[in-house]
């Protein structure tokens, strides 16, 4: 979840939101190049061990806006590893390493620009284990406009209680832990140990192992298996609980638990009461949710949100948009399946987390009200479609650098370019073929059920191999028109007479044998437009409706105009600021 939501909430006629930026310093430590990006370039002894198990224990303090932590990590190795490879902001020093329990010395380690790096006392043969204890601590980069500037939110309630989250999606886990920050990065076992002061409550990803009381503090200890890195998430708060059980459809029963803030509960009953209905949905419509022997768990935010694993930040303020329910909720949840279930391999293939779980929105539109909500969600996604830079670049990236379309990046198509192409393939391919690609690539199987599936980490490449496997068929041209190009394709239309001729005009003139639907009067034809043109008869006085069912994703002069307009629009109010 990054910035198209905020854009979407303003194109539902949701107004703007306050987000929470109490506790922002005026100043704070720059972070390094390495540390700002999440995905930069892997160093080779990164990819030379595997993250076993990471033990992390953490002190928030929120009277100092400062944390205190201890991070025991393993590995197993790959290759013979003489030394460990971590990211860690440098703004957050560390006082002691140990390895295998044994203290180092000072000089074993170095973390000038991000990048930890341990020497080890001697090397590891391929296939060994080793285990390192990393204490750290300080004030944790604070987010200015969280989840968009990535970092921690120091806030309040109303009643002047702290109230406190991390959203680090685009800065990556380093921003509070020592890890590897790419998204293949994720430890098979987190164990989240957070101490917070009393009364405070402190909800976390995956399952509740217990909580024990020190003195003034208490520690909240959670477990969660194979979160996705920047998913593993600080929250505190006064927080009140709802719990309940939903029973799938797949014979298992899933945790469904809220945390709230005081005064809410009236709000907080009626968006939980949609937490079945979402699930009944997801799993219908793709498959079992991924994390049912764990929870599906949901926590009040200072911030608008983030998909963390098991603990879906929410900071919608209970917002009304008459779609009758939460497209906030909806969206991150999306991500238990497009983005933690399956993790694109590298940053550049982020639209199969966004464009995906946006895709799931009209679709859950449809589900609840019928085609006209479905329809309404689609078209204010193509009013959204910018088109300035490719979806898919081909070459690794950062995830900041997805983002940022003013160095080439697709930014927030990969949300709407990306879901209505899909929508699109879905009628091309028909509804067994998308959906059973669908589960190919989640899952990594056809017959997925709880307990049989492992973690997918995903490739455009992979889901396009997919697709034609499943079809028969060779979609690369599909794929190469609207994720590698950054113009859509533009159906030319004449009428000679009583025929209507059509061709499509395609970037690079690629080929593009996508068939066109057009209504003559009352009859709806298909034209096959196999080398990407083609005909049909219709009388000179015949009303001629082309794509009359709007599955098609092409250049539309109606967008277009719509665009220029609201350009035009934006430049008028900046010229008129003082």
């Amino acid at each position: 979840m990054r910035p198209t939501l905020l854009a979407l909430g303003l194109a539902l006629g949701l107004g703007g939101t306050t987000l929470a930026r109490a506790g922002v310093p005026a100043t704070q430590p720059p972070l390094t190049a390495l540390t700002k990006d999440s995905g930069t370039p892997e160093p080779a002894g990164q990819r030379q061990v595997h993250f076993d198990h990471a033990e992390l224990h953490i002190a928030v303090h929120p009277d100092t806006q400062s944390i205190d932590g201890k991070a025991t990590l393993t590995f197993s190795t790959l290759a013979p590893t003489d030394a460990l490879l971590l990211d860690l902001d440098r703004n957050l020093p560390v006082s002691a390493i140990s390895i295998d329990g044994k203290a180092l010395p000072t000089s074993a380690w170095s973390n000038p620009d991000g990048r930890l790096r341990i020497q080890l006392p001697h090397a590891v043969a391929k296939g060994g284990k080793v285990s390192a204890t990393i204490a750290y601590g300080g004030k944790p980069h604070v987010a200015k406009k969280a989840p968009w500037d990535g970092g921690f939110v120091w806030s309040h309630t109303s009643d002047g209680q702290p109230w406190v989250g991390s959203a680090v999606e685009g800065e990556g886990c380093d921003l509070f832990w020592p890890c590897i920050d790419q998204p293949d990065g994720k430890p098979d076992l987190v164990d989240l140990y957070v101490t917070v002061p009393k009364p405070l409550v402190a909800p976390g990803n995956g399952v509740l192992v217990g909580v024990t009381a020190q003195g003034d503090t208490r520690t909240w200890h959670w477990r969660a298996k194979h979160p996705t890195t920047y998913a593993v998430s600080i929250n505190v708060g006064p927080y009140r609980e709802l719990k309940g059980e939903y029973h799938s459809r797949y014979g298992n029963t899933i945790p469904l638990y809220y945390w709230y803030l005081p005064g809410e509960e009236a709000q907080a009953k009626a968006l939980f009461a949609e937490f079945p209905h979402l699930l009944d949905f997801f799993e219908a419509k793709i498959g079992p949710y991924p994390w049912g022997d764990e929870k599906m768990g949901v926590v009040e935010t200072p911030y608008k949100g983030m998909e963390h694993q098991t603990i879906n930040a929410y900071g919608n303020h209970y917002a009304k948009d008459g779609s009758g329910f939460d497209w906030l909720l909806q969206h991150e949840f999306a991500h238990e399946w497009f983005g933690n279930q399956m993790t694109n391999a590298n940053w550049d293939d982020m639209w199969l987390h966004e464009g995906f779980a946006t895709l799931m929105q009209p679709l859950y539109a449809r589900y609840l009200d019928g085609d006209a909500a479905y329809y309404a969600w689609l078209n204010r996604l193509r009013m959204m479609v910018a088109n300035r830079h490719p979806v898919v670049s081909g070459t690794p990236r950062t995830e900041e650098a997805v983002y940022d379309d003013s160095r080439g990046g697709p930014g927030q198509d990969i949300y709407n370019k990306g879901a209505l192409m899909l929508q699109t393939l879905h009628h091309l391919i028909g509804d067994k073929a998308f959906y059973d690609s669908i589960r190919e690539l989640v899952y990594g199987r056809p017959d997925p059920k709880p307990g049989n599936f492992q973690l997918q980490y995903r490739t455009t490449a992979d889901f396009m191999r997919i697709v034609d496997r499943v079809t028969g068929k060779d979609y690369d041209w599909f794929f190469k028109v609207y994720l590698y190009q950054a113009a859509l394709p533009k159906l030319d239309v004449q009428r000679h007479g009583d025929t209507l001729d059509l061709a499509w005009q395609v970037p690079g003139n690629l080929p593009f044998p996508m068939p066109v639907e057009v209504r003559v009067g009352d009859a709806v034809h298909t034209v096959p437009m196999a080398d990407g043109r083609g005909s049909l008869a219709a009388a000179a006085g015949a009303l001629v409706t082309i794509d009359p069912h709007s599955v098609l994703l092409r250049d539309e002069p109606r967008v277009t105009g719509f665009r220029q307009w609201m350009k035009q629009q934006r430049e008028k109010r900046g010229a008129a600021k003082p």
